[in-house]
């Protein structure tokens, strides 16, 4: 037998809101954080600039953050394991972003050389993530905001 058919409001719509109606400012970005020429971070440095300076209210950021297609990653000239590049990124992202008061959402790619390449992808294991924040699989299946934004 088949599943009954609804319709995609029941499916993607939620029936109530995550946040309140009052304007909020999103922020955006998509990896890699890194040069094509460098294993350097000062793209990544200058995003957590501008996020201390603008102050969004959330920080939705996409992978890859270790680009498993990066020259020094496919010819490992990194200083440390993917994993442990990995954490440094994520720390330089949290130090850096902590006093904008900005929620951080990580959000996986398939080019994560640190990160499982399968699809759909879980949410990256980060212990050292502030409760606040959230790591999400990819596809996220759901509303990203459960919970009012302060």
């Amino acid at each position: 037998s088949q599943a009954p058919f609804l319709p995609p409001t029941a499916l993607f719509f939620p029936k109530t809101l995550f946040f309140p109606p009052e304007q909020r400012m999103v922020l955006l970005a998509c990896g890699p954080y890194t040069t094509s020429d460098s294993g350097a971070f000062e793209p990544l440095a200058d995003l957590v600039a501008a996020i201390a300076h603008s102050r969004p209210d959330v920080c939705i950021l996409f992978g890859p953050f270790v680009d498993a297609k990066h020259e020094e990653v496919e010819s490992c000239q990194l200083l440390g394991s993917f994993a442990t590049v990995f954490k440094l990124c994520l720390k330089t992202i949290i130090e850096g972003t902590r006093s904008a008061g900005s929620r951080l959402v990580l959000v996986p790619s398939l080019r994560d050389a640190h990160h499982d390449p399968v699809y759909p992808q879980p949410p990256f294991q980060c212990p050292e993530l502030p409760r606040e924040d959230k790591a999400v699989p990819n596809p996220s299946p759901g509303p990203i905001f459960t919970q009012k934004i302060p």
